[in-house]
């Protein structure tokens, strides 16, 4: 009765407990490559007089985050000599990957672009690779933090994992492009070749920090994943070096997947599946032709700078551990219904932009409500997901059910120019569509609201 009668003062104390600390350091980790990658890689690109379309083509090395989960029952399972065993699974995962791409970072400080173009966007496809790699055990490392019974902090966590991974990007980005700016004015000719090795020491200080975030060294995970491997080998009816291979690698791929249903049913599980799958489709179909509404309505890169971009940041940080907070009084559920219904009608306020012409006020409204919306929409997902997994195959789920939602936003919203064409450009009738894409989601939702395993409903 008490913890009903919590305030949300109190509510947000949570976020004082170190684990969130050790969290928010995890999704600093996994944000910072995309400094690299993304912003950094673009502008050097660009300043180094290469076309729009190389550097378009150069951003196909992000396709790789979305199929992240095809490795990753290899995380979940393969031990790295000598690291797993001073620094436990996860964090040996981590360092092998931070180790890469710290190595990437010193080839590029050594490249010309334009003599070696081929060569740096290999290398920066590596460091995707080691990104997306590393993002599977950070996830699997940030739920293994909270207790699997702990259903209020994993709320937290999300919302911590969340702000995290924007800290890591914006403020990443700040240090390298103040970096290379100061080296340009100082005169120096290869000035983002020096800014690599400045952002090569940011990666260096991260893994100094990931000490600090504790990793239960004794697990069971092995001993339940042999298992698995047995009651596979039974089926094949004998035992020896053939059999016992096909089991472990049949319990390494389909063990996630079969533990997966055998917790939550088949029919739950498919339900469980369509609603991460659908979830954020209309949001994402938004997401995809905002900037170009945006200015075929007539505002200006700079009003779309000051609301979409500035005071997006700070609508993110606060609404995120808002959300969390959310998440932990009302449970992971009746928020995702929350943001569901809050993503359908902010939705609509970009229809009634459409309908009613320029307003820089309703542009404000509309922009800050859509970062509010993602922000209650993905730290309500990232809980609901977390509490979803077996800790036996953490990395392994989480992966896979987070690739769904990716896969679901990527497929579908990929057709949301050729929407707005087919519609002639009646920007409100999509923006309508768009809400009423919400919809099937919150139906999946509603029918496994009761049956769905998870630490808090």
């Amino acid at each position: 009765m008490t913890e009903t009668k919590q305030t949300w003062l109190d509510s947000l104390k949570v976020y004082k407990d170190i684990r969130m600390v050790r969290i928010l350091l995890l999704g600093s980790i996994s944000g910072f490559p995309w400094v690299l990658i993304a912003s950094s890689l673009s502008l050097w690109l660009k300043e180094e007089g290469l076309s729009r379309s190389t550097i378009g083509w150069a951003g196909l090395i992000f396709g790789v985050y979305a199929f992240n989960y095809l490795w990753a029952p290899i995380i979940d399972r393969i031990q790295i000599p000598y690291l797993t065993k001073k620094l436990g699974h996860r964090r040996g995962w981590i360092v092998l990957m931070q180790i890469i791409i710290l190595l990437s970072l010193l080839i590029w400080s050594v490249i010309n672009p334009t003599q070696n173009l081929a060569l740096l966007i290999t290398v920066g496809l590596v460091i995707a690779i080691a990104s997306a790699t590393q993002d599977i055990t950070v996830d699997a490392l940030r739920i293994e933090q909270i207790n699997a019974n702990e259903g209020k902090s994993m709320a937290a966590g999300a919302a911590m994992a969340v702000v995290g991974w924007w800290t890591g990007y914006k403020l990443g980005g700040v240090i390298a492009l103040f970096t290379a700016e100061f080296f340009q004015n100082m005169g120096i000719a290869d000035y983002w070749q020096a800014t690599f090795l400045i952002l090569g020491v940011v990666i260096i200080l991260m893994n100094i920090g990931l000490m600090f975030v504790h990793e239960p060294i004794e697990t069971d995970r092995q001993a339940k994943q042999k298992e698995t491997d047995k009651l596979i080998e039974g089926k094949l009816g004998s035992s020896n070096i053939i059999t016992n291979f096909i089991a472990y690698i049949t319990g390494t791929i389909g063990g996630p997947i079969i533990s997966f249903f055998k917790k939550n049913g088949f029919a739950i599980a498919v339900g469980i599946l369509g609603f991460v799958f659908l979830f954020k489709i209309g949001e994402a179909f938004l997401g995809r032709m905002s900037i170009v509404f945006y200015k075929e309505i007539g505002f200006s890169k700079g009003q779309i700078a000051i609301y979409s971009k500035g005071l997006g940041w700070i609508t993110t940080v606060v609404f995120t551990l808002l959300g969390g907070v959310m998440a932990m009084r009302a449970g992971t559920i009746k928020t995702m219904f929350f943001a569901g219904g809050l993503m359908a009608l902010t939705n609509l306020l970009f229809a009634f932009l459409a309908w009613t012409g320029k307003s820089e006020l309703l542009f404000a409204i509309a922009v800050i409500a859509d970062d509010i919306t993602a922000a209650f929409a993905t730290v309500a997902f990232v809980a609901f997901i977390s509490l979803l997994v077996d800790r036996t195959y953490t990395a392994t789920q989480y992966a896979l059910l987070a690739s769904i939602g990716t896969a679901g936003r990527t497929t579908l919203a990929s057709s949301s120019g050729a929407l707005v064409d087919w519609l002639n450009g009646d920007w409100g009738t999509f923006f309508v569509l768009t809400t009423i894409m919400v919809i099937p989601s919150l139906i999946c939702l509603w029918f496994i609201r009761h049956k769905v395993k998870i630490g808090a409903n």
